[in-house]
């Protein structure tokens, strides 16, 4: 009996798995485009998969990187093991296993139907508990913060979950720069006890999330800076 149960879990695991494939294929280009959802005008909550597929169809180009701004084939990113060979198909919890030199990130470029463009960036990092990612969008000045999205694998609810849950807190990331104005690249800083309203470079921490706020902080300053070297040469 033992078993046949086993094959029998062995055949489901094995038939759902192109399901479960699809499905989170879905979920994280809703999670890019979640960081441009007020210019979209978009409710992802209410959005179907197939309007999903469509705007990544329709309004996005996929390009892939290495962190010294080059930019790679589709063949070049399948002799890395991905078999797509697009943005989407990196796996970005891999890729952070791997020396900085050697690592390949996605870069997501959306152009709307009146011409506006923003280039979204992945970026990848330690919270409280686990794994911390997320999705910044840049204006097409390459510098201008127009919308982030997170997430997490098990940040507290109420604290550090607020990353993804809390959307005011998200809101403080529009209309932020990545450089000073001399061009230097600086990112955005996550402030425990509050950011200096005039500072550009800069947004409120979230209380009691000390520690989950300085994972984002760290991703932010380590994942943007992979893709300086690209934005700097195709300014």
């Amino acid at each position: 009996m033992t078993g046949i149960v086993a094959i029998v879990l062995s055949l489901l695991s094995f038939g759902l798995k192109p399901i479960h494939e699809k499905n989170a294929a879905i979920y994280n280009k809703k999670a890019t485009l979640s960081a441009i959802a007020d210019h979209l005008g978009v409710d992802f909550a209410k959005i179907t998969d197939d309007q999903v597929q469509e705007i990544f169809d329709k309004n996005i180009e996929q390009l892939v990187l290495d962190t010294k701004g080059n930019l790679l084939t589709s063949e070049e990113v399948i002799s890395k093991g991905y078999t797509g060979g697009k943005a989407e198909d990196v796996d970005m919890a891999k890729e952070k296993k791997k020396p900085v030199d050697e690592q390949i990130i996605p870069l997501y470029i959306f152009t709307g139907n009146g011409g506006d463009k923003y280039y979204i960036l992945n970026v990848r990092g330690n919270g409280l508990w686990d794994a911390i990612w997320g999705s910044v969008a840049l204006k097409d000045d390459k510098n201008t913060i127009a919308g982030v999205s997170f997430d997490h694998t098990g940040e507290t609810p109420g604290l550090g979950a607020e990353i993804k849950d809390n959307q005011e807190w998200k809101n403080q990331f529009e209309g932020k720069s990545i450089y000073d104005d001399s061009g230097n690249f600086v990112s955005i800083s996550v402030v425990k006890g509050g950011a200096d309203d005039s500072d550009q470079h800069a947004i409120d921490g979230i209380t009691g999330a000390t520690i989950t706020g300085d994972g984002v902080d760290k991703m932010l300053k380590k994942g943007i800076a992979y893709y300086v070297p690209y934005l700097k040469k195709n300014n």
